[in-house]
């Protein structure tokens, strides 16, 4: 499986560090999306399976109601939980 699987988990998690350096270098301040995938992060080291839900539902809207107008045109990606 590593064989098969490791360039794509190294080019991966490498798109992550890039994409966080960005971020740093950038103007503005971070908003939840940034904090919310920081957040997560440690999941990624944790042990043993259910990574892959845990960083799922982390970053998942929680509430069932549908909102009836939507703040954006498209999904963020994470919840905004200082709302």
């Amino acid at each position: 499986m590593l064989d098969a699987d490791f360039a794509a988990a190294r080019a991966g998690v490498l798109d992550v560090a890039a994409f966080l350096d960005r971020v740093d270098r950038g103007e503005g301040e971070a908003d939840f999306r940034y904090r919310a995938l920081m957040e997560v992060l440690p999941l990624l080291s944790a042990s043993g399976p259910g990574r892959v839900r845990a960083i799922l539902e982390a970053l998942s809207y929680r509430d069932d109601a549908v909102p009836e107008t939507a703040a954006a045109k498209a999904a963020c990606g994470a919840p905004n939980l200082s709302k």
